[in-house]
């Protein structure tokens, strides 16, 4: 708590502090106590939905149409988490793509701005709505970016890791130089392990490159067909639906066993070996980068691996009670 009071303080010396939105208000969330899962919170960040349009590096709150926008792209995802949660997600000035089609997402004053943001929301979740129960971490691309941050910041204190279900930080690299400089992360191994994190970046057996992970940089995953992080290839046969939703959350398609996939061992990426790149071409990425449909081509393994890890953590917190 000690360290919370500090960040709190810290931030507003940093930024000023009427600059980011006043979290005490239900309506500065996308997501304020939703869900079916009473016993598990979930705070979810949003991807990037702001293209910059306007020549703007952060998404600007007043803009009510790119706001309304943050809460489809979470309704995408949201079929994942909210039978086994309630959902909290913060609006944010998240950084525009233009920031990460030059690649200069990770440091400055558009980061500064984004992630002061979210801080100083997560920091109000745990301070005034979270009152000691388990919970889940969540980001896609953008999002995830900013969920390893928080874990960065606030996750080598004992207590509040003990907390964490899961991190699932899906769309955004994690390297060496993130766990050697932050070396209470812990990788997902396996299907139910828990207080840990849940990372891959889908594209096709030919790309060498992305925004998300460069040419020359290994990030770590691990495969949610199969839940081993080395190179066995997960047949499609274990694809439990690749589920295609819209901005209302509504499934419009869904295709059993869409597609198998493996991790490659030089880049970290999650290699699919059933999609066609020209099905799921993207005038934002070059063919083969999957990076929009990574939680759309795993979706049912992701919620059902929701439920298995969130049973897992009741379990070792009941075990323990009972030693």
């Amino acid at each position: 708590m000690r360290k919370l009071i500090f960040a709190a303080v810290f931030l507003c010396l940093v930024f000023p502090c009427s600059a980011s939105p006043d979290y005490s208000s239900p309506d500065t969330w996308a997501y304020y106590a939703e869900g079916n899962g009473g016993e598990t919170d979930l705070f979810i960040i949003a991807p990037t939905v702001d293209m910059g349009a306007d020549g703007n590096m952060n998404m600007s709150l007043s803009d009510e149409k790119t706001k309304g926008n943050l809460v489809g792209a979470l309704n995408m995802e949201r079929g994942i988490f909210e039978d086994s949660t309630v959902m909290y997600s913060p609006f944010y000035r998240q950084m525009t793509f233009p920031v990460y089609a030059e690649r200069i997402s990770e440091e400055g004053e558009h980061l500064d701005i984004a992630y002061g943001d979210i801080r100083e929301a997560f920091i109000y979740y745990l301070e005034n709505i979270n009152d000691g129960r388990p919970f889940i971490l969540a980001g896609f691309s953008q999002g995830g970016q900013m969920t390893l941050m928080l874990l960065k910041e606030f996750f080598d204190e004992e207590e509040l890791a003990d907390q964490l279900i899961a991190a699932y930080v899906i769309g955004w690299r994690i390297t060496d130089e993130d766990l050697e400089e932050y070396p209470h992360l812990k990788l997902a191994e396996r299907e139910d392990d828990t207080g840990v994190i849940v990372s891959f970046n889908t594209e096709d057996v030919f790309v060498n490159d992305s925004i998300i992970v460069p040419e020359g940089v290994k990030t770590y995953g691990i495969n949610p067909l199969n839940w081993k992080t080395d190179s066995t290839v997960a047949d499609k046969s274990l694809n439990e639906g690749g589920c295609f939703t819209d901005y209302s959350g509504a499934i419009i398609s869904e295709i059993p066993n869409l597609t198998g996939a493996y991790i490659d061992e030089e880049r970290g990426t999650l290699k699919t070996l059933d999609i066609e790149p020209s099905d799921y071409s993207s005038s934002l990425f070059p063919d083969g980068v999957y990076h929009l449909y990574d939680y759309q081509f795993f979706f049912r393994n992701l919620q059902s691996n929701v439920s298995v890890r969130t049973e897992a953590w009741f379990m070792n917190c009941s075990l323990q009670e009972t030693a």
